[in-house]
């Protein structure tokens, strides 16, 4: 059975996507992909999501942002957009889901740390749901 392939979408694919993307690489041990992309792809990652994510053993400063295709939504299982309103392609039979989580964009270490952790959540649990163990 083929690995699950979840497609993380905000704006500038810098901050929340990059650091959900790294997260469920981390958490779903190769049992779900991950991928990320952005409708307006920013020049580089956030710094402070590159931190943040340090903090919790997390390098995700081999990413850059790219550029959201239809390719990419038709190529995934599951698209999750990161609260920002993306005008993202649908396609019959994906699962879309929304996560509403501030942009970490010029926000302070604390406060991206508080938006990591939400994120970490809801990929455990998405990963939980996504591939059970046995």
């Amino acid at each position: 059975m083929e690995a699950p392939i979840v497609l993380f979408v905000c704006v500038h694919n810098a901050g929340r996507s990059q650091m959900a993307a790294g997260f469920l690489a981390s958490v779903g041990e190769g049992r779900v992909e991950a991928r990320s992309a952005g409708s307006e792809p920013a020049e580089g990652i956030n710094p402070v999501a590159v931190a943040a994510m340090a903090e919790v053993g997390i390098d995700i400063t081999a990413n850059s942002p790219k550029l959201l295709t239809p390719d990419a939504v038709r190529a995934a299982d599951v698209v999750i957009t990161m609260g920002c309103g993306d005008a993202c392609p649908i396609f019959p039979g994906k699962r879309y889901e929304d996560w509403e989580l501030d942009d970490p964009a010029g926000k302070p270490l604390e406060e991206v740390q508080a938006i990591r952790d939400d994120i970490e959540r809801r990929i455990r649990s998405l990963v939980d749901e996504l591939v059970p163990r046995v």
